[in-house]
């Protein structure tokens, strides 16, 4: 199944770390941070998950739920989850799904064959309160996930959101925002009070 950007986030029913999860109920009004991993107790995934339990906070002030998925058992998730806890020094509190049957794997289509044909690779997908997907990455898996770059991008997605406007390139909160070209010059006075830059016609910079 090949899932792009807007699409409806698919739905499932799965056992996790935290008991069943139904995926829909379980995002609620908040975004979410579904992110894959190749197997339990394994290098890279170990401080991937202890990055993630180390800025709780962080996603906590964005509305953001984590949810991690590894093709393992709860009873092996909750195993692994000591020597996350104990190599990385965090509390890690957020669910993670048991998918040893693939079934979420293959519905995510998280099953590179060129890299493995039973591992998950390391999919992230951000899904908004709507269950939208809006942002997916793939990183193969040897190369952890950058999650300055995540907490950025869900960032970027929600500031677009909520003040109608688009980022620019490396753009991070405090930033100038770009005008879209769609906003004619009267509805961007009103967005826009302070005013803009126009380097062209179809590039507008303004501050927040």
């Amino acid at each position: 199944m090949t899932l792009r950007l807007g699409d409806t986030a698919p739905d499932f029913t799965a056992e996790s770390t935290k008991g069943t999860i139904h995926f829909h109920d379980w995002i609620g009004d908040s975004w979410a941070f579904l992110f894959s991993h190749p197997a339990d107790f394994t290098p890279v995934c170990t401080t991937e998950m202890g990055r993630t339990a180390q800025l709780a906070d962080q996603f906590e002030r964005r509305c953001v739920k984590p949810i991690g998925l590894s093709t393992e058992t709860p009873e092996s998730h909750l195993k692994w989850i000591e020597d996350v806890n104990d190599t990385q020094n965090c509390a890690l509190d957020f669910p993670i799904l048991a998918d040893a049957d693939f079934n979420i794997a293959k519905l995510y289509d998280m099953i590179h064959p060129g890299e493995s044909e039973t591992a998950a690779v390391r999919s992230v997908f951000i899904i908004d309160p709507d269950k939208r997907i809006r942002l997916t990455m793939t990183y193969p898996m040897t190369v952890g996930r950058n999650f300055d770059e995540i907490l950025r991008a869900i960032d970027a997605l929600q500031t677009s959101d909520n003040r109608t406007c688009a980022l620019p390139a490396d753009w991070k909160e405090g930033d100038e925002v770009i005008i879209p070209p769609s906003i004619p010059n009267e509805r961007a006075s009103e967005l826009f009070p302070n005013g803009w830059e126009e380097l062209r016609p179809y590039l507008r910079m303004a501050k927040l």
